[in-house]
């Protein structure tokens, strides 16, 4: 855990889900790649913590799909919640940014994977764009 960081908490919809980071978080950022869109029905918006920083409170329905060879997402078998993206090198965990409770003290830094995004709207907020996955200071999603 990081000293003298701040500690935020957050869950899914029906609280099978709750968690708590005692550490630095990245900024948002938003990942526009199939998967996210898929996974979350728009475009996803997360921070990320190191691994060591988060700490799961409630698992009662943690569930985790692997998404791809390298990586694998966790959400609430209940809700639907969509949770986590967690890569297979254990470094860091991302983490969907609505289920952050407020208040976040986040801001967005930057979209990512924009080739992929959808038709239906347009990026239009001023923020960085990343036809991949962006400087490596971003992250993943």
């Amino acid at each position: 855990m990081t000293e003298g960081a701040p500690t935020r908490s957050g869950g899914c919809l029906c609280g099978g889900v709750r968690y708590e980071v005692r550490g630095n978080m990245r900024p948002i950022v938003f990942c526009h790649c199939s998967q996210c869109r898929r996974t979350s029905g728009h475009f996803v918006a997360a921070s990320a913590c190191a691994i060591q920083d988060l700490s799961i409170q409630r698992d009662d329905t943690l569930r985790w799909y692997r998404s791809s060879a390298h990586a694998e997402r966790g959400f609430c078998s209940r809700c639907g919640g969509n949770l986590f993206w967690r890569p297979d090198s254990g470094v860091h965990v991302s983490i969907m940014a609505g289920t952050i409770d407020v208040p976040t003290e986040l801001s967005a830094v930057a979209h990512i994977h924009t080739s992929d995004a959808s038709d239906y709207h347009s990026i239009a907020d001023g923020l960085p764009a990343y036809a991949g996955r962006g400087p490596d200071e971003l992250g993943t999603a």
